[in-house]
């Protein structure tokens, strides 16, 4: 297992509200909202999250800067975003040897507002009390992960979904699974 090291959660929380929308300025390529990028078309982008919790820790977000799914997205946008949290949670199960894939959406008008939807997979053998939001909390310390690792995973996890994508359009057995 990567280690831990302790993150800086009131720090965190200071610069988020009062920071540029990350995800937009990550879409623009702007250095300073660097993310490995796993997968990205014109409407979506995938990436590792910068303070993982879990390895493969993903976000996935719609690239335009939309904020509330029930006001700001058509049925027809919610649902291929839903199609790629699905695709990639599929991936990541079977990459990272998961027994659950957590999905969740956070985010509020006032700090992380483009909306996102976090995709976390859950290995095998976790004990209970370090499952679900201990899980996920950041106050439980984020995993040290090297560069190089963190885009080695972001290409290994990009590789697959497009495989598993790829399989899908095929009309292979993927794609026989009902969304």
């Amino acid at each position: 297992m990567t280690e831990r090291q302790p993150f800086d959660l009131a720090a965190y929380l200071d610069g988020i509200g009062t920071r540029p929308c990350f995800i937009c300025r990550c879409v623009g390529n702007d250095p300073d909202f660097f993310h490995h990028r796993v997968y990205e078309d014109a409407d979506t982008i995938i990436f590792l999250s910068k303070y993982p919790t879990l390895q493969g820790y993903c976000l996935v977000c719609p690239r335009e800067h939309r904020e509330d799914l029930s006001q700001h997205l058509t049925k027809t946008e919610y649902l291929r975003l839903q199609e790629l949290v699905y695709v990639l949670s599929r991936v990541l199960k079977k990459m990272f040897d998961a027994e659950r894939i957590y999905v969740l959406s956070l985010g509020s008008r006032q700090a992380n507002s483009h909306l996102h939807f976090h995709v976390v997979p859950l290995p095998e053998g976790v004990p209970l009390a370090e499952q679900q939001y201990h899980a996920l909390m950041v106050e439980n310390g984020v995993l040290c992960i090297d560069d190089d690792e963190m885009a080695n995973m972001a290409r290994r996890v990009g590789a697959a979904l497009m495989a598993e994508l790829a399989n899908k359009e095929d009309g292979s057995a993927a794609s026989q699974i009902p969304i």
